[in-house]
């Protein structure tokens, strides 16, 4: 696994299998969020799969596919309500990592600066400065 730390409580990564989830949450995760829809994998990695291997490991499984191409304000909503519902530190996964990235950062909008939250992505090996202008609309509203 490339387990990607954006923040102490926020890592993403490229996908992940099911028998990855025991290491989750022995890593101290406690929530795990899919951002990858069903129609991009194979059945061993769908969301059904994924959510009992999650639960079977005492994770919190959120679903909040992110169709590439489709982003939706519900979707960064989502994700948002995901990790402030959390208990713990929050994993997610898509299939590089990007729209997990890009989904917290819109998600904070307006909680921490801008060039926070862009350093934190480049950080992480995401350099998403194209961001910045969606994120800067998303902190006037």
């Amino acid at each position: 696994m490339d387990i990607r730390r954006i923040t102490p409580d926020y890592a993403v990564s490229p996908q992940i299998a099911p028998q990855d989830m025991a290491a989750l949450a022995a890593e101290g995760f406690t929530t795990v969020i899919n951002n990858r829809p069903d129609a991009e994998i194979t059945p061993d990695l769908c969301c059904d799969e994924m959510r009992r291997a999650a639960e079977a490991a005492g994770l919190r499984y959120v679903a909040n596919p992110v169709v590439n191409g489709a982003l939706t304000m519900q979707m960064v909503e989502a994700q948002g309500a995901a990790i402030k519902a959390s208990t713990g530190p929050v994993f997610a996964w898509c299939r590089s990592g990007t729209r997990c990235s890009i989904v917290w950062a819109l998600s904070e909008a307006g909680a921490r600066p801008t060039q926070e939250i862009l350093s934190a992505l480049s950080q992480a090996g995401y350099d998403l400065p194209q961001l910045a202008s969606q994120v800067d609309a998303l902190a006037e509203r």
